[in-house]
C-alpha cells in the first residue's frame, strides 16, 4: 500500500503566503485573508506588518480554544470586503466567501485529488459519479468537466446552492448533474433500493454533522456502515472510490483499510496519505517551502 503526501503549489489566483502561530495567510485572487489553523504549530516567517496587511482576519468567538476554531466567529476587515468574489483555480471558477465558520468555500489541498479524478474519468465514456458530502462542488465540477454524469449530495441547502453557482460560473450548468439536498446515508439506502449504480464514488465525510432533516452523523458510528452500503452501489466494473477527510486524530490508514473491501472484490490497488498546501514565499534556510497539513485521503482504483 502506497502512503504519500500530496502537496499543492501556488497558482495564479491562489497561494498560501505564510503559516505559523496556529494561523495561515492566504491570497484568493487579490484578496488576502488570515485564518486560524491548528496544524500550523510553528513560528511565522513573514513579518507582523505583512500579516496586518490582510484584507480580512478571522477572530474566534469568545471562549473558543484552538480545537474549536471551526466554530462561529467573525471577520475583522481592513477594507470593504465583498460578500463574494470569483477566482480561477484548477481550471475551474469558484465564488469565494468569508463565512462565519472561517471557511471560504474552496479547499485548495483537494487539487491533487481533482487531477487524479479527472485522469481516471477520462479513460471511459460517460461514467457515472456519486459525490457525497459534496459541499461547494469542486469534485462535482471536475467530474462533470471530464464528461461524467454526476449526482451531487449534501445535507446543506446553502452549500448545494453555492455549488450550483460555481457550476454556472465554470460554464458547466448544462452538464448532467443531479443536485440533491439530503442526508447522505438515507439517500444511499434509497439509491440501493432503486437499483442505481455508479462507476465512481467520492466522499468527504465530516467528523460530526446533521442531515437535511437534522439526522445525526458521527464518523465513528456511521462511516463504516456507509462504506458497506457504497459497495452495493458500485457498477460491475467500477473505476474508483475516493475518500478525504479533516477529522482530527484519524490516520489515512483508517480510510485505506476500509477501501480494502473494494480491492478484494474488484482487484486494483489502494493508496492513502496526507493532503497539504505548499507555502509560496516563506522558505526555510535550505530553500525548501514548508507544507501545511490540511487533511487525509484514501483511494481505491482498478
Amino acid at each position: 500500500m502506497d502512503k504519500v503526501i500530496l502537496a499543492v503549489a501556488a497558482q495564479e489566483q491562489y497561494e498560501l503566503l505564510d503559516t505559523g502561530g496556529e494561523e495561515k495567510l492566504e491570497r484568493f485572487g487579490s484578496v488576502v485573508l488570515a485564518r486560524p489553523d491548528p496544524q500550523a504549530l510553528w513560528d511565522k516567517r513573514l513579518s507582523l506588518s505583512e500579516w496586518t496587511k490582510a484584507d480580512g482576519s478571522y477572530v474566534r468567538a469568545k471562549g473558543q480554544g484552538t480545537l474549536s476554531a471551526g466554530r462561529q466567529g467573525e471577520w475583522q476587515t481592513s477594507t470593504d470586503l465583498s460578500k463574494q468574489w470569483p477566482i480561477v483555480f484548477g481550471g475551474l471558477r469558484f465564488y469565494i466567501r468569508a463565512t462565519s465558520f472561517k471557511h471560504t468555500g474552496l479547499f485548495p489541498e483537494q487539487l491533487s485529488n481533482w487531477e487524479w479524478t479527472k485522469e481516471k474519468l477520462l479513460t471511459v465514456k460517460n461514467p457515472s459519479v456519486l459525490n457525497l458530502f459534496a459541499y461547494t462542488g469542486g469534485a462535482t465540477l471536475i467530474a462533470a468537466q471530464a464528461g461524467a454524469h454526476v449526482t451531487h449530495v449534501d445535507a446543506s441547502k446553502t452549500a448545494v446552492a453555492w455549488a450550483r453557482e460555481n457550476a454556472e460560473l465554470s460554464g458547466l450548468s448544462d452538464r448532467p448533474i443531479r443536485w440533491i439536498v439530503d442526508d447522505v446515508s438515507l439517500f444511499v439506502k434509497r439509491e440501493i433500493k432503486r437499483g442505481n449504480k455508479y462507476d465512481a464514488i467520492i466522499m468527504d465525510p465530516p467528523a460530526f454533522g446533521h442531515g437535511a432533516k437534522d439526522e445525526l452523523w458521527k464518523i465513528e458510528e456511521d462511516f463504516m456502515p456507509l462504506m458497506a452500503l457504497c459497495e452495493q452501489l458500485l457498477s460491475d466494473t467500477p473505476l474508483f472510490v475516493l475518500i478525504s477527510g479533516y477529522a482530527a486524530g484519524y490516520s489515512p490508514l483508517a480510510f485505506a483499510y476500509n477501501l480494502e473491501r473494494f480491492e478484494n472484490k474488484f482487484g486494483g490497488s489502494v493508496s492513502c496519505g496526507d493532503l497539504a498546501i505548499m507555502e509560496s514565499e516563506a522558505k526555510n534556510r535550505q530553500g525548501e517551502p514548508r507544507l501545511l497539513p490540511c487533511g487525509i485521503f484514501g483511494r481505491w482504483s482498478r
